[in-house]
C-alpha cells in the first residue's frame, strides 16, 4: 500500500504568493524586484514560513527569478516568467480570452439595437459556443501568440 498523496500547496500557498509576487514585480514603485519577505509577506497574508517555501518552489520550477544570499536563501525576486504573468493573470490565457469572446458577443446580441444586428451576433455567439472550449482556445492561442493560420 502506497503511502497518501500529499496535500495541495498550489492553491492554497504557492499560486497565493506567486499573485503577490506578480503584483509587486508588476508595480513601478518597486523597481522590478521587490524584497521577498519584506513585501511578499504582509501582500500574501500567509506565515513566512509558507512564503519561503513557495518561493523555493516557485523558483525551482522556473516562475520566479531569485537572488539568494550566502547561505542560498531566497532574499529578493528580481522578474518572473510568462508563464508566471499568465497563472498570476497579469497576462491573458486562451481559456481566459475565448471565455471573453463568448461574453462579449452574447452581450453585444442583447444590447443589439435593430433585429438584423441581434441576429447576426446572436448566430455570432452560438457558433462559438458550438465550437467548444477546447477549439476555442486553440484558436484565442493562435491570436495571442500572433500566429495566423494561412489560406492554401
Amino acid at each position: 500500500m502506497s503511502p497518501p498523496p500529499l496535500p495541495d500547496v498550489w492553491f492554497t500557498r504557492d499560486l497565493p504568493v506567486l499573485r503577490t509576487i506578480a503584483r509587486l514585480v508588476d508595480e513601478p514603485k518597486h523597481g522590478g524586484a521587490p524584497y521577498l519577505l519584506g513585501s511578499v509577506v504582509p501582500g500574501s497574508g500567509l506565515p513566512k514560513a509558507d512564503v519561503v517555501a513557495a518561493a523555493k518552489a516557485l523558483a525551482a520550477a522556473g516562475y520566479v527569478e531569485p537572488l539568494t544570499n550566502h547561505a542560498g536563501d531566497i532574499v529578493r525576486i528580481t522578474g518572473i516568467s510568462a508563464e508566471a504573468r499568465r497563472l498570476a493573470g497579469l497576462w491573458p490565457t486562451p481559456q481566459g480570452e475565448w471565455e471573453r469572446l463568448l461574453e462579449q458577443a452574447t452581450t453585444r446580441a442583447e444590447r443589439a439595437p435593430t433585429d438584423v444586428e441581434r441576429q447576426r451576433w446572436r448566430a455570432f455567439a452560438d457558433a462559438a459556443q458550438a465550437v467548444g472550449p477546447d477549439a476555442g482556445a486553440l484558436f484565442m492561442q493562435a491570436l495571442i501568440g500572433g500566429y495566423v493560420p494561412r489560406a492554401h
